[in-house]
């Protein structure tokens, strides 16, 4: 879940003010949290909440409401405000940037002794999308990423095993890359620096969320992968959160730039933040 904050918070001066460079400070003194901060945290209370279909409605009119100039989209903003809660069939980008937390749910273990996906975990996974990106590439698009990220928790964590010898980071990167182009149809066969030149600000799940994982992809660590997905340019805030939350199960963040992201959130976030780190120790 952090990651994604921080992916957020890193990107947010970049949205409208592109870079095409991985040399940047990594945190600007006007650097601040966004909706996809916003969303990510009402995500996990939807979880702590019992991560049931009205749980997510909930909590994201709760949370979109408390901070209304967060930068939603106009649909979404739509629905935020209104009494309205059935979805509007959209495929936008945002389903993808605030799901990281079901994705923390997640059985490893059931998946390493079964090798099929936990069911209710995954149920959760789709049920935070559709509840308003209820079009097929806002779900897939949710799905791909959680995806991914189980598949770093389950490396990072040890489950990982083939014939008693565990995976490297390159073997998980394969791994990754098989998984999503077979079972979500996604291209990754583009590099980074194929991509760079012409990729542009794009609010949809099918043209951020492939991105986002080639940017982890071709990463090292969680500060690499940060900067690649804003070097890519485009819709830099979500862009980042995507990967950021990708790249917080495979490497872990260092210790200082959490300590900078606190100070960038304000105390609802932060208690938000605290009872989800609560929860999924204790769960």
């Amino acid at each position: 879940m952090l990651g994604a904050i921080i992916g957020d918070i890193v990107g947010s001066v970049y949205e409208w003010h592109n870079i095409k460079t991985k040399d940047f400070p990594l945190f600007r003194d006007d650097c601040f949290f966004t909706d996809d901060t916003v969303m990510t945290a009402a995500t996990a209370e939807a979880l702590m909440n019992g991560g049931e279909k009205d749980d997510f409605i909930n909590a994201y009119k709760k949370w979109g409401r408390k901070y209304p100039n967060a930068g939603y989209g106009e649909r979404f903003s739509s629905w935020l405000n209104s009494d309205e809660r059935e979805p509007y069939n959209s495929w936008g980008n945002g389903s993808a940037m605030r799901v990281s937390p079901c994705a923390w749910l997640m059985n490893c273990g059931f998946y390493g002794r079964t090798g099929c996906w936990p069911s209710n975990g995954w149920a959760m996974v789709t049920r935070s999308a559709e509840v308003t990106h209820n079009h097929p590439e806002g779900i897939k698009g949710a799905q791909a990423t959680a995806a991914t990220i189980f598949l770093c928790r389950f490396y990072a964590e040890g489950h990982a095993f083939d014939f008693s010898k565990p995976w490297s980071i390159d073997e998980l990167k394969a791994e990754i890359k098989k998984l999503i182009e077979s079972n979500f149809g996604y291209d990754l066969s583009k590099t980074l620096d194929e991509i760079r030149p012409t990729y542009c600000f794009n609010e949809s799940c099918q043209d951020t969320v492939p991105q986002a994982i080639t940017a982890f992809l071709e990463s090292t660590d969680f500060e690499d992968a940060i900067r690649n997905a804003i070097s890519l340019g485009g819709d830099s805030d979500t862009l980042a959160a995507i990967t950021g939350s990708i790249a917080e199960a495979a490497f872990g963040i260092p210790e200082w730039i959490k300590d900078k992201a606190w100070t960038c959130l304000d105390e609802p976030l932060r208690d938000v933040c605290r009872l989800w780190h609560k929860f999924t120790h204790e769960t």
